[in-house]
């Protein structure tokens, strides 16, 4: 009995019909990553369990409830990486990456994993890119990183989005902070959700990122880490925001943006979707420090960024932008008749080993199905190779637009089809 299987939940295939818009947005993150002389670093996509928990921390959602945990055959827990920075980091300092250049400059793509509530634009399994600059504190690379994450968005087209930027201070100031909240946060404890309540005491910043509407509206009226920044943290920021000026970058600060993971500190942004709803971020990051010399490393600074691809081809359909041509052949191949057919194949790898995309279909045999089948195919030409061709030593060419036909010379077809399709 046959079984018909089903994809599991959270997940997604990609189609033809759409595997067009992803070669685009990640071809275009590309080029832009290569504009500002980032280059690619893949890492595996499972890794210790214990790199996440000890990066991302302990009380963090995504330790807590998100992680695709595992054991292998000797009992070793390993763990679906669940974001990109730790791998990066760790990648980093295990091949002495710091060791070639002051500064490292790096950039990924691939799937990340996090067991959630499935929702627009959120999956289980998705797709991230994103860019790590390891190696200086300098408020000049934060405004460039963040200037990274606005060229790739206004190249894709996209306009109806935002920069929001904060502060969330460093290890001698954001101990202050902390107490205040507790302080502010605790007559509310009762309302809060059971998440937000279990986190108070022990990372009561969590409570600013919180998506539950109760906690949100308390949160509203809690007291801004701006005002409790120490003076390097202040000037840092300050600088930050004049080099974001001066490269004619717009944003406005948000004093509630935390991002969601242990180790930023410093400077945080988002890149806000105004018209997604609640899951409206593209693009998120910041500083990261400390995280370095936690993995084993120097004390070197970093600061970073991800998105995902899924709520970026969601923007971008909202917004009607283009994500280039589809993939159609540049030629649909007619071919009449079994001596037509004997030459044939080795027209086509000619064709093919020249860069040129050709669609042949053996089974049609009609010409007025071959021709259909051209139609469909969005090709930009036909090639139609029939007995009549062949006693000339020629074949036609047929512009599939405008109808208009032309007859070529056999031993010269390489040649006019390149000169056609310039």
């Amino acid at each position: 009995m046959s079984v018909k299987y089903q994809i599991p939940r959270g997940t997604f295939d990609i189609l033809p019909e759409d595997s067009y818009k992803w070669q685009y947005v990640i071809a275009v993150f590309r080029e832009v990553a290569r504009s500002y002389n980032y280059q690619e670093i893949v890492t595996p996509i499972f890794e210790n369990t214990e790199l996440f928990e000890r990066s991302v921390g302990n009380t963090s959602d995504i330790v807590q409830k998100e992680m695709y945990k595992f054991k292998d055959k000797k009992g070793r827990e390993f763990a679906l990486r669940p974001e990109g920075t730790a791998p990066v980091v760790r990648s980093y300092v295990e091949n002495n990456l710091g060791m070639k250049d002051n500064s490292s400059k790096l950039y990924y793509l691939g799937p990340m994993f996090r067991y959630d509530r499935p929702q627009k634009g959120r999956f289980r399994q998705f797709y991230q890119y994103g860019v790590e600059n390891i190696g200086s504190d300098n408020p000049f690379i934060d405004a460039e990183v963040i200037s990274l994450g606005y060229a790739y968005l206004t190249k894709l087209g996209l306009q109806n989005f935002e920069l929001e930027i904060n502060s969330i201070g460093c290890v001698n100031c954001t101990g202050n902070y902390d107490k205040v909240l507790v302080e502010f946060f605790t007559p509310f404890k009762k309302e809060l959700c059971p998440d937000c309540r279990g986190r108070i005491n022990k990372k009561p910043k969590r409570l600013l990122d919180c998506k539950v509407p109760t906690c949100k509206r308390i949160a509203l009226n809690a007291p801004s880490m701006l005002d409790y920044l120490d003076e390097d943290c202040k000037v840092h920021f300050a600088r930050v925001q004049q080099n974001l000026k001066t490269l004619g970058i717009p944003f406005r600060i948000n004093p509630k943006i935390v991002r969601g993971l242990d180790y930023y500190n410093k400077t945080a942004f988002e890149f806000i979707d105004k018209n997604l709803g609640a899951q409206n971020t593209l693009i998120g990051g910041g500083r990261y420090n400390e995280l370095i010399k936690q993995f084993g490393g120097k004390d070197v600074p970093g600061i970073g960024f991800a998105g995902g691809f899924e709520r970026l081809i969601l923007s971008m359909e909202m917004e009607g932008v283009s994500f280039g041509k589809e993939q159609n052949p540049d030629i649909y191949f007619v071919v009449l008749g079994e001596k037509a057919k004997n030459i044939a194949g080795k027209l086509l790898l000619d064709l093919r080993s020249a860069g040129i995309s050709v669609e042949f279909d053996p089974d049609k045999e009609s010409i007025k199905a071959q021709m259909k089948a051209a139609d469909r195919s969005k090709s930009r030409f036909a090639l139609i190779l029939g007995e009549n061709e062949l006693t000339q030593k020629k074949i036609t060419l047929k512009d599939m637009k405008s109808g208009e036909q032309q007859l070529i010379e056999l031993d010269k077809i390489l040649e006019s089809v390149s000169e056609f399709l310039l």
